[in-house]
């Protein structure tokens, strides 16, 4: 067992000697049972590693040179009690894993001081028979955990501070207005609680981390939140004339409601027929960027949270999409791979007929935005590759700071279509090529590098590290993709 720790930890100190794309490749030998992640900390720009099997957990402290400051062990909590990692906080950048029973009723903490080689234990019970879960949040000083309670119109914050300290806070919506996607009034249990298959479950809650490119899969949801350490968002598209944002200060836990207009387009003919019309949202830099469709029309617009129109973008079945950056790409279907369109009226028809949405990512000044549609079709091959990361594995869905493998396989099995467009930090339309996003690499260097595990990804100052064991020569590899 020392050894292979040993070996382990020269694949990380080999972190310091650069190359252009592999940082560091080492053989090794890792069990299949071994889950790899990790915990950034943004403000000293250092690494925690954990490695987790199903009886230890191993820390492994990285400076901000990536090089191994310290390590220590601790007994993994009780797997029959404890059956997932759900997030982290830290005190004195110390971090402190979270874990939780299957229903979050029975949560165990660990604090882990590496340099002083002391591990720091905790219980919790947390009585949730009458809350749904619907996500959790990682900051550098507190961890949440966010439920909706079944009777009164609230929303409850189970909050872990740096110390340790539990506390509950009630979140009160009464006097927000509710209204399903029929357009009958309801309750915030009745509006997370709608029933959004195939593609949204009810109480399903996408918590969206702008720090890295969003996937369509993602972006598509109706029911997404934003979390930023200080303000949690949360977005309902579920009514395609307006979204509903819940903006919570998790300083004093008040909550206000912001409802954004979409443009309008006629939803029936002249002769009285209805039209398909859809809609959706994502919250970027305190604006609203919203995406509106029929098989006629396009609308792009960008509001701010006062519902004053910023910006606004059109095109028709008959016009051009000038807007746009890229060509119109659809992968997946009947067809399979990767072919594309040549006009508009394509582009509309396939995004009225599947689930659409937009994403926002920063490029330097600049941002980065995808529209398009994704169909409901669940993923096989891609979540089998998803579970197969540490982060996925260990974690079941928890966003670290760090971004997601889901990511790169949320398109597997699915079919596509999206349009790319640039713009500068005043939301105008810039022309010319784009480049390749550290993202797209990474998913290329995937569709060829496909028998891998315990993969790790993170962050630091624009410089994405992707860890990964190779299957068959039995090697961990580390390289480094930037934008």
């Amino acid at each position: 067992m020392k050894k292979k720790i040993f070996g382990f930890c020269l694949i990380l100190s080999a972190l310091t000697s650069f190359s252009q794309e592999i940082v560091s490749s080492v053989p090794i030998e890792l069990k299949k049972n071994r889950d790899i992640f990790q915990v950034v900390n943004n403000e000293k720009k250092d690494v925690t590693l954990f490695v987790s099997d199903k009886i230890k957990v191993k820390a492994i402290h990285l400076d901000s040179n990536m090089k191994i400051v310290d390590s220590i062990s601790a007994e993994r909590p009780n797997t029959k009690t404890y059956d997932m990692m759900i997030g982290y906080n830290s005190n004195n950048n110390n971090p402190r894993l979270f874990w939780a029973s299957n229903d979050y009723e029975n949560i165990f903490s660990q604090l882990y001081d590496v340099s002083n080689k002391k591990v720091t234990t905790q219980q919790y019970t947390l009585d949730l028979k009458e809350e749904k879960v619907l996500q959790k949040f990682s900051e550098s000083e507190k961890f949440y955990i966010l439920t909706v309670p079944k009777k009164g119109n609230s929303l409850k914050l189970h909050v872990f501070d740096k110390n340790g300290v539990y506390s509950a806070k009630i979140i009160n919506l009464d006097g927000f207005h509710f209204f399903k996607s029929n357009y009958t009034k309801s309750d915030i249990y009745g509006i997370l609680g709608e029933n959004l298959l195939p593609f949204e479950a009810p109480f399903s809650l996408k918590n969206i981390n702008v720090e890295n490119p969003t996937s369509l899969t993602d972006a598509a949801r109706k029911r997404k939140c934003y979390f930023d350490g200080k303000t949690l968002v949360l977005t309902i598209d579920t009514n395609s004339d307006y979204t509903q944002a819940i903006i919570i200060d998790t300083q004093n836990f008040s909550a206000t409601e912001k409802i954004i207009r979409s443009p309008g387009i006629s939803n029936v003919t002249s002769t009285g027929y209805k039209i398909a019309i859809t809609s959706n949202s994502f919250y970027f830099d305190n604006k609203f960027y919203i995406l509106k469709s029929s098989e006629d029309q396009f609308f792009f617009t960008v509001k701010d949270l006062e519902d004053n129109t910023l910006k606004e973008f059109s095109a028709t079945s008959e016009t051009p999409i000038d807007f746009k950056n890229s060509d119109i790409y659809l992968e997946g279907g009947d067809f399979g791979g990767k072919r594309t369109l040549t006009n508009s009226s394509q582009f509309l028809r396939k995004i009225v007929n599947l689930n659409a949405g937009l994403s926002c990512y920063h490029i330097g000044q600049n941002t980065l935005i995808t529209f398009g549609g994704i169909s409901s079709t669940g993923p096989s091959t891609g979540q089998t590759v998803a579970n197969q990361f540490g982060l996925i594995g260990a974690l079941v869905s928890v966003a670290f700071l760090s971004p997601t493998m889901e990511n790169f396989n949320s398109y597997a099995n699915r079919k596509v279509v999206k349009i790319e467009g640039l713009f500068d930090n005043q939301d105008n339309h810039i022309k010319g090529d784009l480049q390749p996003l550290a993202f797209d690499k990474i998913r290329t260097f995937f569709d060829d590098y496909k028998d891998v595990s315990s993969q790790i990804l993170f962050n630091i100052e624009a410089v994405y590290y992707l860890g990964y064991y190779d299957n068959k020569t039995k090697e961990y590899t580390i390289r480094k993709f930037a934008d």
